[in-house]
């Protein structure tokens, strides 16, 4: 293997190679435009776009591509060759400053929710210097932002800048409360924990299902699941090891800092998790993590499954988002301290991260809300589609004796009072992980539980940084110019939490128990992406994203159809292929097998009367029904989708394929799926659940 230090980041134009390369002058330039978030100015465009060309150039790149994110999910690139023409039929290999900052691709072929029409087609790339330009494949990616041709956002980049922006100044206004002048910057942090399925390429090559839809649609429960618990945290098999080693690889040459990798709960199921880095980084290379994920896997005859339920009875796959706040001296805001400043800092930010998820508990609902997370959310492997907070039990204690006035049992101290008291010694695992929370406080960081491992997390995380913004707005708005600041401190973090302490819950969040005690504090319940998705533009929510410019108007409605027809297509996509499944290949097979039978039952007659046909007899009977049935149940899936026409909207669209073709589809699968334990190997024409989950 090569020289870790040499490997990693091997094929990043980063710091490093940016400070070797550079002038002193454009290095410093360009740093202060990272590090400010700020414009890069277009003088120094060109000496960098040419020293970015000569690095790659010397690693055997002939291209370049402005590397965008648009509302698909995945990412998008169009090569552009440095190649430029010399009068006497010659080439040189060119790249300017106007190439490096800006690009065009065509805007009207993407989804826009009605920004852009087909005759629209201009669009544009912005590259988007605080992420390191990279070689992928022989190519030069350099991260950008895509918008269209009127300044609208066509991309999951722009917000996420916007919201990392929003956050940051909100949080400069509180800090300048506590005097930390020497602050500039306040940045958030993720480091996001993916979750995948690998299974045989050849076997995946024989189910129509998972090629169009990337889950199975039918499958019978194997004779053995997830049952033992045997496999998480097991011996990682040869041939999955190989994968994780180079993908590991490929992943340091990318400066993507994969640390953890081990097998999860379900049997083919496993997780890598990377160190944390600022969101906007860490976006960028989660994206490229899912990227590279698939190709590796190719390379090894594998598939890697990144849906949220690729298998119906086993764990499906979510990606945990462990969301930090640091400012730029180092220090971050949601580890407790030891000193009386510390702590009511501290306190402070803790408090506007549970008023926000409380106050805004339908956006962070909506992040993780698609047609694939729906079947997981909710099932006992995941936290529900209710939004909680789980802190522990001593912090949570402590919340309690501030908003009571009274004792903190835990301390000598009668009544802690904010800025004059301290904490007690609270290190970073004081208590025991709640793995069924959907928002868990881990030591000095929020886990996000409730994404699906297909998300791009910049969703999410657009999200986060929103709503935290405008709780230390408000904050802010309440404690500057106050006379006595330790007082309106105090009175500020004790309502802060007698208001919102409905959020904080750290028992079993899969209990049936909890599911009635959240309906009785107020909380959401939405179970369901058509159920939710209309609060994304609630009066409340475009408020918040119009102050914070995050979002305009326009953008956030094209978001909300964006996503509404999303879900449609999929739903529509999934039940389709199992009309063609079930005509041409699951049904034939119970034929064929039926007539085996019967044929049999004939040759035993001509033989002997006296020679017993009850099991074949039997085994016809049950296959005659459940095949009439099944033909029924395709022709209602048919009729459900034909019916479709009659919708007059798109929420009306989304919540019929949701109440309507997807209970259809469940009945179909029901019945082809009980078909599939009667039916003779030779005859059934899919690889099982047991072939697939347990053949790598």
């Amino acid at each position: 293997m090569n020289n870790m230090s040499t490997l990693f980041g091997s094929m990043v134009f980063n710091d490093a190679v940016m400070k070797e390369r550079l002038p002193k002058d454009t290095y410093k330039a360009l740093k202060k435009t990272i590090q400010d978030g700020k414009t890069l100015d277009s003088s120094i465009a060109n000496i960098v776009a040419n020293a970015m060309k000569d690095w790659a150039i010397e690693k055997g790149v002939t291209h370049f591509t402005h590397w965008f994110q648009p509302m698909t999910g995945i990412t998008a690139e169009k090569h552009d060759s440095f190649i430029s023409p010399n009068a006497d039929g010659t080439i040189i290999m060119e790249f300017s400053g106007k190439e490096l900052i800006k690009g065009e691709p065509d805007a009207s072929s993407f989804p826009s929710g009605g920004l852009r029409a087909t005759f629209e087609a201009r669009g544009y790339t912005a590259w988007d210097p605080t992420s390191y330009a990279f070689i992928k494949d022989g190519i030069l990616c350099i991260p950008t932002a895509f918008c269209s041709y009127g300044g609208e956002a066509l991309d999951k980049k722009t917000p996420l800048l916007r919201s990392m922006e929003a956050i940051n100044k909100q949080a400069l206004r509180v800090l300048k409360l506590f005097g930390n002048e020497d602050v500039s910057r306040v940045l958030t942090t993720v480091g996001p924990e993916q979750e995948y399925f690998l299974i045989d390429k050849t076997l995946y090559d024989q189910r129509k299902d998972l090629i169009y839809t990337g889950r199975t649609l039918f499958g019978a429960k194997p004779p053995k699941g997830q049952e033992l618990e045997d496999h998480y945290f097991g011996a990682i098999k040869p041939r999955v090891a190989a994968y994780m080693k180079e993908l590991d690889e490929e992943l340091w040459k990318l400066g993507i800092l994969a640390k953890t990798k081990h097998n999860e709960v379900a049997p083919a199921q496993h997780e890598l998790a990377p160190i944390f880095t600022t969101t906007n980084i860490a976006t960028d290379h989660n994206q490229l993590t899912m990227e590279m994920m698939k190709k590796v896997a190719t390379r090894h005859g594998l598939v890697c499954l990144l849906h949220e339920k690729p298998f119906a009875g086993v764990n499906g796959s979510g990606k945990h988002n462990n969301w930090s706040v640091s400012t730029n001296t180092g220090v971050n805001l949601l580890e407790p301290g030891k000193s009386p400043y510390e702590n009511a800092q501290f306190l402070l930010f803790l408090c506007a991260v549970i008023k926000a998820v409380d106050e805004y508990q339908d956006l962070l609902r909506i992040s993780v809300a698609n047609a694939g997370n729906d079947h997981r959310l909710g099932a006992n492997e995941a936290p529900p589609a209710i939004v909680s907070m789980f802190l522990g039990d001593e912090l949570t204690e402590i919340l309690e004796a501030i908003d009571s006035g009274s004792a903190y049992e835990g301390r000598e101290t009668s009544v802690m009072k904010i800025g004059v008291d301290v904490l007690p010694n609270f290190p970073k695992d004081t208590t025991d992980r709640n793995r069924t929370s959907p928002f868990a406080f881990t030591g000095n960081k929020f886990e996000f539980r409730m994404l699906g491992s297909t998300f791009s997390i910049s969703g999410p995380n657009v999200i986060l940084n929103t709503i935290v913004a405008e709780a230390l707005s408000q904050f802010a708005d309440t404690l500057e110019g106050v006379s006595d600041f330790t007082a309106a401190l105090n009175d500020l973090i004790k309502s802060t939490i007698k208001t919102h302490k409905r959020i904080i819950f750290n028992g079993n969040n899969y209990a049936d128990e909890w599911v009635k005690e959240a309906e009785a504090r107020g909380l959401y319940n939405l179970k369901s992406t058509p159920e939710a998705l209309p609060y994304f533009v609630s009066d409340k929510n475009v408020k918040l994203f119009l102050k914070h410019k995050v979002f305009t108007e326009t953008e956030l409605h094209s978001r909300y159809e964006i996503l509404l027809e999303g879900y449609g297509k999929t739903i529509n996509i999934e039940a389709l292929t199992m009309l063609d499944m079930v005509k041409k290949d699951i049904l034939p097979a119970a034929i064929s097998y039926v007539k085996e039978l019967a044929d049999t039952v004939v040759a035993k007659k001509a033989i002997s009367s006296s020679i017993s046909s009850d099991a074949e007899t039997q085994i016809i009977e049950k296959l005659s029904l459940l095949s009439s049935s099944l033909y029924k149940k395709t022709e209602e899936l048919e009729q459900s989708l034909l019916d479709v026409k009659n919708c007059s909207s798109e929420l009306e669209l989304a919540t019929y394929y949701k109440e309507t073709v997807f209970v259809a589809m469940q009945e179909l699968r029901a019945v082809a799926d009980e078909i599939e334990t009667l039916v003779g190997e030779k005859y059934w024409p899919y690889p099982t659940y047991g072939q697939l989950l347990f053949n790598v």
